[in-house]
């Protein structure tokens, strides 16, 4: 959920023209939030879940969300 909110957040902030004061503050809260989660404090998990998390993060939001339908 976190790692899906500063992908959100840095795809809007890409697509962002003016006025992205609000995004990139977004974005750096989040960014702290998920370097100090313990799941991230530890070297080795970082390299060992780092990919896997995005993956899954990647994949949860390109599925429809619950109650919608594929396009």
């Amino acid at each position: 959920m976190l790692e899906r909110a500063w992908q959100q957040t840095y795809a809007e902030l890409a697509q962002a023209g003016a006025g992205t004061t609000v995004l990139r503050r977004r974005l750096i809260a989040l960014s702290g939030t998920l370097c100090t989660h313990p799941y991230w404090a530890a070297p080795a998990a970082w390299r060992s879940g780092s990919f896997e998390l995005r993956r899954a993060a990647r994949t949860h939001a390109s599925a429809p969300a619950e109650g919608e339908e594929a396009a």
